[in-house]
């Protein structure tokens, strides 16, 4: 071994470190992201917000509301709140259609509202890369579309995406009593 001054000997190492490094992992592109809550409802897809759904249940016992309107299926105890729970497929004019065993309770809170809604089937949380992102589709003629803000279209599924601050700030949805 020939004798290398101490600064050349870390020169030497620096360079068979170099050498067997790994390079860095290559640039990816990196997609943005919507995530929400998919469900089904009126043989639609929909998805919700993430910052609007606070919590998913089955549907718990209920207890039935005289004088409420036929969409409010009842009241339940969720851990010492009492939740109303909705039909929405009732409130938008339709009936649930999917197996009792898969329906599913989105409940919403914002400001003093807290309700549970009832819908068909769940999806669990959908992250729908912006680059499928539309407007709302024009040919919608369901109770419903006013409250659709958006869809994702993928392949050849749609997800419209529902306003859930539309729906509780809509007046025929806070006036549940039964005229």
């Amino acid at each position: 071994m020939q004798s290398q001054t101490p600064y050349l000997a870390l020169v030497d190492i620096a360079r068979r470190a170099k050498a067997q490094a790994t390079g860095l992992p290559g640039r990816r592109e990196i997609k943005p992201y919507w995530t929400g809550i998919g469900f089904s409802l009126l043989d639609n897809h929909f998805v919700a917000s993430m910052d609007d759904v606070v919590e998913l249940l089955e549907v718990p016992q209920h207890t039935f509301i005289p004088g409420a309107q036929p969409w409010v299926k009842g009241v339940s105890n969720v851990r010492g709140r009492l939740l109303p729970l909705i039909d929405l497929a009732a409130f938008y004019g339709g009936y649930l259609s999917g197996p009792r065993q898969q329906r599913r309770v989105l409940v919403l809170e914002r400001d003093k509202t807290y309700v549970g809604l009832i819908v068909d089937k769940l999806f669990g949380m959908q992250h729908l890369a912006f680059e499928y992102a539309r407007e709302a589709p024009t040919d919608l003629s369901a109770p419903f579309a006013p409250m659709v803000h958006g869809q994702f279209v993928l392949q050849q599924q749609r997800w419209l995406v529902l306003d859930m601050r539309a729906l509780i700030n809509d007046a025929r949805f806070m006036d549940a009593a039964l005229r």
